[in-house]
């Protein structure tokens, strides 16, 4: 891809934007970027992007700025349906992504993880698998290290372990993982796609590009993901924590064990008792990482190995503190309903649960069962509180707390010993916070100064 001299708009000043227009400024495009927040509130980004000698649009988009542009490099939190992105894509200006843009440069092969839950826990969990098993490893996407800052580390020896969401997928052309995991396909921002079948489609984009020498990594126990195998050229893996399958992994027995191709001998990896994480969706997380680690070409001592000193990633199902004998966890990363439910799944009972955040289109009902079979009470948070209290009437006790704060005091009130306070909010956080990391801390906090 030639930018030099090109006219490129960046729009959205997220990490991920912030990055891909110091990069396109560094190539020697002509860049320009967009938000729709004011300059007060981009005070803190502004002054590098001008000292960079990047043009800033702050406060709407302009339509004569994106039409001005050779290229668009459109942010994940931005949708297509922008009215000026729909313009001057009908102007037949070319529109990418962070991804897609990162992708024409990174050097190395690309491992790429998508699914509506576990993509950042085995995101890492393969970049620590990886490393052990001595290849060169970077890790980034949508875990937090935008793709774009991986490349000047990158190599024609590197592996790069790129967590992509479905924003991502949605404007990836030449994007092509060698070897492409998709966890599963559950509801979930179902207020940016319109439904569950677009959304659907969009993950599987990832195999969009793949070809026969390719590799796809595939929930042998998700129906919407098993949808994806009809729709790739790739070699198809499958895992499963339920049955033999023919090639890939899965669990005998106590075991994690390895079929290398179909009709040969099953590897064994591991102990499933050696898992250090919580939760039987953990073990899933872990066969799908055994998968693509083995075609990668780690040995099943070095994952063994990997596996068993890997800690739980931050805001996933995070262990904060006990106080008074009630255990606090932190699993602010479970931002739909499915999510939540793996949550409290985790905990056989004795849950005080904290619900809420900004709501995503969510059927909180499919919670019931679970909520009345392992919860004492729901403390709901946040602008989705009334939605939820109202489907979930009669369920369980039920305590209007309004923010995370109050919450965490009137769960430390109601628990006693051996009881969990568990926040797995099943929500977004853009209500009240900046993100799921900034709600997790807040959280941390709180239950900190408890003790």
């Amino acid at each position: 891809m030639e930018l030099k001299n090109k006219r490129v708009l960046v729009v959205g000043l997220g990490k991920s934007g912030i990055a891909a227009a110091k990069f396109l400024r560094q190539q020697g495009a002509r860049v320009t970027v967009s938000d729709t927040r004011s300059a007060v509130a981009l005070a803190e980004e502004i002054p590098g992007l001008l000292d960079a000698g990047i043009m800033v649009e702050s406060g709407g988009h302009g339509l004569l700025t994106f039409r001005r542009q050779d290229l668009i490099v459109i942010s994940p939190g931005v949708p297509l349906d922008t009215p000026e992105v729909r313009q001057v894509i009908g102007f037949g200006v070319p529109v990418i992504g962070e991804l897609e843009l990162a992708s024409r440069f990174l050097k190395g092969r690309v491992l790429a993880i998508t699914g509506s839950n576990g993509k950042t826990t085995t995101t890492t969990l393969l970049g620590s698998i990886l490393a052990e098993g001595g290849l060169p490893a970077l890790v980034g996407g949508n875990i937090g290290t935008p793709v774009i800052d991986l490349i000047p580390s990158s190599t024609d020896q590197t592996v790069n372990v790129l967590e992509v969401s479905s924003f991502q997928l949605e404007t990836i052309e030449q994007f092509r993982p060698w070897i492409a995991v998709v966890l599963n396909i559950t509801p979930d921002h179902l207020d940016r796609h319109g439904n569950f079948e677009n959304y659907a489609a969009m993950k599987m984009r990832i195999t969009k590009n793949q070809q026969a020498e390719d590799f796809l990594v595939l929930n042998a126990e998700d129906k919407p993901t098993q949808m994806v195998a009809a729709r790739t050229k790739a070699q198809i893996f499958w895992f499963s924590p339920r049955r033999p399958i023919k090639q890939g992994a899965f669990l005998y027995g106590d075991s994690i064990v390895f079929v290398p191709r179909e009709g040969a001998r099953a590897e064994p990896i591991m102990p499933v008792g050696e898992i250090p994480l919580k939760g039987s969706h953990n073990v899933e997380n872990v066969l799908a990482a055994v998968c693509a680690a083995r075609l990668a070409g780690v040995s099943a001592e070095k994952i063994r190995s990997a596996v068993a000193a890997f800690k739980a990633v931050e805001h996933r199902l995070e262990f904060v503190s006990t106080v008074e004998g009630v255990e606090y966890f932190n699993d602010s990363k479970a931002t739909n309903v499915d999510a939540a439910l793996k949550a409290i799944a985790a905990f056989p009972g004795c849950v005080h649960l904290i619900l809420g955040g900004k709501d995503k289109g969510s059927d909180y009902t499919l919670l019931e069962p679970l909520l009345r079979e392992r919860v004492k009470a729901v403390y709901t948070i946040g602008s989705a509180a009334e939605k939820i209290e109202r489907q979930l009437q009669g369920v369980v006790k039920m305590v209007g707390a309004g923010t995370i704060d109050v919450a965490v005091r009137e769960a430390r009130k109601a628990a006693i010993p051996g009881d969990v306070v568990l926040l797995a909010p099943a929500c977004s956080s853009f209500d009240q916070f900046e993100n799921y990391e900034h709600r997790g801390r807040t959280f941390r906090k709180i239950v900190h100064e408890l003790i």
